[in-house]
C-alpha cells in the first residue's frame, strides 16, 4: 500500500508539470493577441492533452484502490494490531472533565441508589 501511495504522489506531481507547461486554449483570461499557433505547437499540445487525461484516470484508479486495500486490511501485521488493542484497553478521558471513562468494551458499573 505504500507504494501505491508513492506512486500516486508521482503521478501527482508528474500532472502538475503537464499542466503547467501546456499553453492556454484561448479561453478565459488567456484571450490575449496572439492568433495562431506557429512551430508545431498544436501537436505538442496534444501530446500534452492526452498525457493530462491519461495521467487523471490513473490518479483516480490509484485512489479508488488505495481506498478498497485499506477498508478491506491490506495492511494485516501484527504492530497495527497491537496498537490497536493498547487504544482499546485506555481509558478515554471523559467529555465533561471529569476524569476517565472504562473503555468501550467493558460494562458500565451502576451504583444503586435507591432506598429500601
Amino acid at each position: 500500500m505504500l507504494f501505491l501511495i508513492i506512486l500516486l504522489i508521482i503521478i501527482c506531481i508528474a500532472l502538475a508539470l503537464f499542466v503547467l507547461v501546456q499553453n492556454p486554449k484561448g479561453g478565459g483570461l488567456a484571450t490575449g493577441g496572439s492568433g495562431s499557433n506557429m512551430f508545431g505547437v498544436q501537436r505538442t499540445g496534444d501530446v500534452l492533452e492526452k498525457g493530462t487525461w491519461i495521467l487523471l484516470a490513473l490518479i483516480v484508479v490509484l485512489t479508488l484502490s488505495i481506498t478498497t486495500i485499506a477498508k478491506t486490511g491490506g495492511s494485516a501485521s501484527g504492530v497495527d494490531s497491537k496498537i490497536q488493542q493498547q487504544l482499546d484497553k485506555t481509558p478515554t478521558p471523559s467529555p465533561l472533565g471529569g476524569g476517565t471513562t472504562a473503555p468501550a468494551n467493558t460494562p458500565p458499573v451502576t451504583n444503586d441508589t435507591t432506598k429500601k
